[in-house]
């Protein structure tokens, strides 16, 4: 399969992901509340499981509603991809080999939002590595996150994608016996590049994002498939959902399909359309599904 043809037929599709599914603005940080105010809400309690709270979907949100100077620091550090800078989380006193995750930011760019889920996936026993396909930009308002991701080349994005990959796989640190990909959006959409281009990966994870649906091109997937939507979604309605699983299980292409009730981007606790319930069913579903691929023997 030649890239050429395949980036051509996808940017009508994603210019559209671009002006229906991912238009709304991220609220503005908490501000301090005034005398008399309801108290803002708490840090994250710390879970059984989970010393940060991060794999809570309720401490997951409250994370996101702390005004940044009462958010924890993140756990993360910043490491080189291609000539662009990473953020890489590591599983707290793991020793290598960890299986590995690329993640990959939705529309706004690498911002904290995303270096959170991060780091909740390191929480999660992972390696995870989020590249920055902007090249340092993140975007604050709809107009600029448009012109951010309608700059990204699509053939630079691919190697940046790639080069993390291999990155996990190759770095000491980590060498990942097993990778996978995760994504949201615009993320989602690249999410499911990454295997499309990609026969050594071995999970992908696609929240939401633009889709393929001919089986020809996903005969290419090598790796198992999770795909995550919203019932409510005009960006990626219900009916290309429809094809897109047919298409996979066309072309012989390990995959789930969950679908909620809920909009585009419900798993976005710093958006106004996230959905705590599907966001929490969706997140438990993902952990089993990169535990059975990614930790299983």
């Amino acid at each position: 399969m030649t890239l050429r043809p395949f980036f051509r037929r996808l940017a009508a599709p994603l210019a559209l992901l671009a002006a229906t599914a991912c238009s709304a603005s991220p609220p503005p940080p908490p501000a301090e509340p005034p005398p008399g105010a309801a108290a803002p809400a708490p840090a994250p309690s710390g879970a059984a499981d989970s010393p940060t709270g991060l794999l809570s979907e309720e401490d997951f949100k409250a994370l996101h509603q702390l005004r940044s100077d009462k958010a924890p620091p993140a756990r993360g550090q910043t490491v080189d991809v291609a000539g662009t800078k990473a953020y890489l989380s590591l599983p707290k006193d793991a020793k290598p080999p960890i299986p590995g995750l690329v993640v990959i930011h939705e529309w706004w760019g690498l911002n904290e939002h995303i270096k959170h889920w991060t780091d909740r996936l390191a929480e999660d026993g992972y390696a995870a590595l989020a590249v920055d396909m902007y090249g340092g930009k993140v975007a604050t308002t709809p107009d600029d996150a448009m012109a951010a991701m309608k700059a990204v080349d699509e053939a630079k994005g691919l190697e940046v994608v790639r080069a993390a990959h291999r990155f996990l796989s190759s770095d000491a640190r980590i060498a990942a016996p097993r990778t996978g990909s995760i994504g949201w959006c615009f993320g989602g959409a690249w999410s499911l590049k990454l295997a499309l281009n990609e026969p050594e990966l071995d999970a992908a994870v696609l929240y939401y994002g633009r889709l393929v649906t001919d089986p020809a091109q996903l005969k290419a997937i090598k790796a198992p498939v999770l795909g995550v939507f919203g019932n409510q979604d005009k960006g990626i309605p219900p009916e290309v959902v429809n094809e897109f699983d047919k298409a996979l299980h066309d072309a012989g292409v390990e995959h789930q399909v969950l679908r909620y009730d809920a909009d585009h981007a419900f798993a976005n606790p710093s958006g106004e359309r996230y959905d705590t319930k599907a966001a929490a069913d969706a997140w438990e579903k993902v952990r089993q599904f990169l535990a059975a691929k990614l930790k299983g023997g």
